[in-house]
Formats: C-alpha cells, sequence, structure tokens
C-alpha cells in the first residue's frame, strides 16, 4: 500500500515537475523569440536611417545638378544667339564674295553669234560676240547696280578675268562659247533700262547684227563661284 502510494506520488511529483520544465522552456523561448524580434527592429531601423541618408544626399546632388544644368542651358542660349549672328554674317559675306548660289529678281541676256548674217559680209567678226561684248554688258549691269552676275555658269567676282585666247573666250579660266547667257539680280527696270536705252550697248549689237535677247525674270538663280578665291597683296589692316 505504501509503494502504491509513494509510486502515486512520485508520479504526481514527475508530472508537475515535466509541466514545470515546458512552461519554463516555452517562457525561455517567449523572451529569445523577443530579444530576436527587438534585434531584428533595431537592424531594419538602422537600415531605413542609413537609406534615407542616402536619399538626401542623392537628392541635393540632383538639386545641384539641376542648378548647374540650368546655367548650362541659359549660357547655350547666349551663345546660340552669338552663334546665329555669326552664321548669318558668314552667309552675307558669302553672298557678296559669290561662293554661293543665289536668286532674286533679275534679268537674263542672251548674246549669240549670228551665222546667217555673216555669210556674204566682208567682215564676219562684226557678226560674232566677243569677249569686249561681254565685259562692256557686265560693266553697264554693275553700273545699273547688279547685285550679282554670271556667264554661262561662270560667277563674276572682284577677281574674274574674260579673256581671248585666239577665238576661244574664257571667264575664271574656263572656256565658254555663244550663246552666251548673262545673268543678273538687281532692280529689274535698272537693268533693263541701262541696256535696252537708245544708245545703249544691246542697241549697238543689235545694229552689228548680233542676236539679242532680254528677259526679266522674277526668280533668277545666278550660280555660284567654284574656283578658289586667293589674294596675293591683300591682306588685313591693323
Amino acid at each position: 500500500m505504501k509503494r502504491k502510494q509513494i509510486a502515486i506520488t512520485l508520479g504526481i511529483m514527475c508530472f508537475i515537475l515535466a509541466i514545470g520544465i515546458a512552461v519554463q522552456i516555452k517562457t525561455t523561448g517567449h523572451n529569445n523569440s523577443t530579444v530576436a524580434q527587438s534585434l531584428t527592429d533595431d537592424s531594419l531601423r538602422d537600415e531605413v536611417l542609413r537609406w534615407k541618408e542616402r536619399y538626401d544626399n542623392a537628392y541635393a546632388e540632383l538639386t545641384e545638378s539641376e542648378k548647374e544644368l540650368t546655367q548650362i542651358r541659359q549660357q547655350a542660349s547666349q551663345n546660340d544667339t552669338t552663334s546665329t549672328a555669326k552664321q548669318e554674317q558668314i552667309k552675307a559675306n558669302n553672298m557678296l564674295l559669290g561662293t554661293v548660289e543665289v536668286e532674286g529678281p533679275g534679268l537674263q541676256i542672251t548674246l549669240e553669234d549670228n551665222a546667217m548674217a555673216a555669210v556674204g559680209l566682208l567682215d564676219p567678226s562684226l557678226v560674232l560676240v566677243h569677249y569686249d561684248d561681254i565685259l562692256q554688258v557686265i560693266n553697264a549691269l554693275n553700273n545699273a547696280g547688279a547685285e550679282a552676275i554670271s556667264v554661262n555658269g561662270q560667277r563674276i567676282i572682284t577677281t574674274t578675268a574674260i579673256t581671248c585666247e585666239g577665238n576661244v573666250i574664257k571667264v575664271n579660266g574656263e572656256k565658254v562659247s555663244s550663246p552666251f547667257v548673262i545673268k543678273a539680280i538687281g532692280s529689274q527696270g535698272a537693268l533693263y533700262g541701262a541696256l535696252t536705252m537708245p544708245g545703249g550697248y544691246l542697241d549697238i549689237l543689235e545694229d552689228y547684227g548680233v542676236i539679242v535677247k532680254t528677259e526679266q525674270v522674277d526668280n533668277l538663280v545666278v550660280e555660284k563661284y567654284n574656283g578658289i578665291i586667293s589674294y596675293k597683296y591683300v591682306k588685313n589692316a591693323e
């Protein structure tokens, strides 16, 4: 009987002890979990703070970069205005030099040898177009205010030479032949009046028998000078 009571008592004590151990283990695990969770929260908080600091630094750099970009754009705008003005000046200079094709209202004159009239003449050269005839027409056009002139596609510039080598006429060193098409941009009335007035040079050529045609053109295209412009003696005066 005593043995049975002892066994029961021991069993109850073991059960109570087991329960106590289980509770202690659970409590310890809970405490460890709480500590681990606390450590995790602290780590996340530190990470958030670090990322916030990086964000603040990046935002400050972005703000500074935007300021610099604004300044660069302003400078570029100012430079672009200056550049545009310089480009316009270059274009104007090229037009004056004759190195670009130009168009505008003007006069087109065609001078052609009259082969039919030459038959039976004592001096057939009277009905042929000579280099000095071309020179006279160009001079008359220049005096009438022509802004651009060409002869058979050869632009007339300050250094242009019109020469005669035997029966060959050359403009800018290039051979040209009849019919001679002379284009001039300027006041149509002034150009036409200078050449067709009574006693004008075209009137004289027609009297000799040279074939002369004149046409007023609203959008006349004068070709550019294709050679190299070089000066041997001229230089900038400082």
